[in-house]
């Protein structure tokens, strides 16, 4: 049984079957189309027209407002588009007088937390405190929220703006 398999497969394989020739098709012709220059800039033309026509509503402009919204669509054509960000070495915006120049006087309740909690794990793994342990503290956060209320834990807040440059920040410069 296997012999004769074997013969048909090695006829099989010699014998000339005709396999199907492969068309070729010309190659188009690649077409690069080029974007259209400043279609972002266009489309944000053609939506401010759009909100301002549809503001007043039903009543189409008047002239003197359709004045106006050409003078306002040419000056936001004829603003310079920024294609390419410069590189932007992150420096350090120090604190004057102590005045913070980054987000709020106050410490955010993010801000708050996360020294909180830094701080409860410290003293859970065994840091000294640095104030004396109140009787009504149960836990480690007890005792980090009253050091933080006291202000006496030494730490530092990092404000970051979006470009990198940053604003550290000594606890005690913050209001309570």
């Amino acid at each position: 049984m296997i012999r004769l398999y074997n013969v048909l497969r090695k006829i099989r394989y010699l014998s000339d079957v005709e396999e199907p020739e492969l068309l070729e098709t010309p190659e188009a012709e690649s077409v690069e189309a080029k974007p259209e220059e400043n279609a972002g800039l266009n489309k944000a033309i053609d939506t401010y027209r759009k909100l301002i026509e549809k503001k007043d509503g039903a009543e189409p402009l008047s002239e003197k407002e359709q004045e106006n919204l050409e003078k306002k669509l040419k000056e936001i054509e004829e603003r310079e588009v920024v294609e390419k960000v410069e590189e932007h070495e992150p420096a350090e915006i120090p604190c004057e007088k102590n005045k913070i120049t980054i987000g709020p006087p106050t410490l955010t309740r993010f801000e708050k937390a996360r020294i909180m909690g830094a701080r409860a794990l410290q003293l859970s793994l065994g840091a000294p405190p640095f104030i004396p342990i109140p009787k009504t503290a149960r836990i480690s956060l007890d005792i980090s929220m009253e050091e933080l209320e006291q202000r006496v834990i030494p730490i530092t807040i990092r404000r970051v703006l979006p470009n990198g440059d940053y604003q550290n920040i000594p606890i005690d410069y913050f209001e309570k």
